[in-house]
């Protein structure tokens, strides 16, 4: 299997601007630019596609972790904090809330630190990964 995305830029890297399109065109010449990236510009950013990325690659694996334990969960929500100092991506932390029947906290926990570590996107970033996990009745 192999996925796309295109970034087109025009300009320079402050006062430029550009689009990205994905394959299945759920972005689709989506702006981004210097203020969408640094300040409060209307747009994108590769910081939050990466953080929609972990977040969603982790919560299915989450999902798959715990069919694998005998669970289903009624709902998962992950929210992904991607941290961006000095050019670098120095951190992505996922919180979830989990709503899983007859689980136990600890059995939930051990779940998401699974999660955490084996989901393909946080095998391929290059930061620092953490997480914090909820489950409600």
């Amino acid at each position: 299997m192999i996925r796309n995305a295109t970034a087109v830029w025009n300009g320079s890297g402050k006062d430029g601007n550009g689009n990205l399109t994905t394959q299945s065109t759920v972005l689709d010449h989506a702006q981004y630019s210097f203020n969408t990236r640094f300040a409060d510009g209307i747009g994108t950013n590769p910081e939050e596609l990466i953080a929609a990325a972990h977040a969603g690659c982790f919560t299915m694996k989450l999902s798959f972790t715990l069919n694998e334990k005998g669970f289903t969960a009624d709902s998962l929500t992950t929210r992904c904090n991607i941290t961006f100092e000095n050019g670098a991506i120095t951190q992505s932390h996922l919180i979830v809330e989990g709503k899983v029947p007859q689980i136990s906290d600890e059995e939930f926990q051990a779940a998401v630190k699974d999660a955490e570590a084996n989901c393909p996107i946080s095998k391929v970033l290059n930061t620092t990964i953490s997480s914090e996990a909820t489950l409600v009745p």
